[in-house]
């Protein structure tokens, strides 16, 4: 049986996302892109979990919480 690991993840209400692309600048692993220029997307394969685009956020849309990858 597989062991499934909750690791820490950042992710983007993407109803409230206003595609400013602050998240983007800051991410130093490169796992967020602006979607059709509407939304931010997080690549969850990437994500470390540093919180970084959180604290950038100024909608405060991005949180950072356990996903079981």
């Amino acid at each position: 049986m597989a062991v499934t690991k909750n690791k820490r993840k950042a992710f983007v209400d993407q109803n409230s996302c206003v595609a400013c692309g602050c998240c983007v600048k800051v991410c130093p692993m490169k796992a967020i892109q602006i979607i059709k220029g509407i939304m931010a997307q997080v690549d969850i394969n990437k994500c470390v979990g540093c919180g970084k685009c959180a604290k950038e956020c100024p909608a405060s849309v991005i949180e950072i919480r356990e996903a079981k990858i």
